[in-house]
């Protein structure tokens, strides 16, 4: 088994009201990624935390930049805390 990493991102930009998180969900679930994704109360902004292999995270991270459909992301600040193994599936929080 491949080292197991951690992401955290912020997505900045029209990404709330627009199903980021659903989207988010759905790609983090089909690569095999645990944690959450959850609106930012008082920023225009998504924050996600993912775990898994990097190649896996790395995919996510692509997908943040883009977005679904209707969605606009500025910029996404993301960097790699140490795994923590908290999460055993990827949810939305709210």
């Amino acid at each position: 088994m491949s080292q197991q990493e951690c992401l955290q991102a912020t997505v900045h930009g029209i990404v709330q009201g627009v199903n980021f998180r659903a989207f988010v969900q759905r790609h983090a679930r089909s690569l095999g990624i645990s944690g959450y994704v959850r609106n930012l109360a008082f920023e225009r902004a998504v924050e996600v935390v993912a775990e898994g292999e990097r190649g896996q995270l790395e995919q996510l991270l692509r997908q943040l930049k883009t977005g679904p459909r209707g969605a606009w992301v500025e910029r996404v600040e993301a960097s790699w805390p140490e795994y923590t193994g908290a999460y055993d599936h990827f949810e939305i929080r709210f």
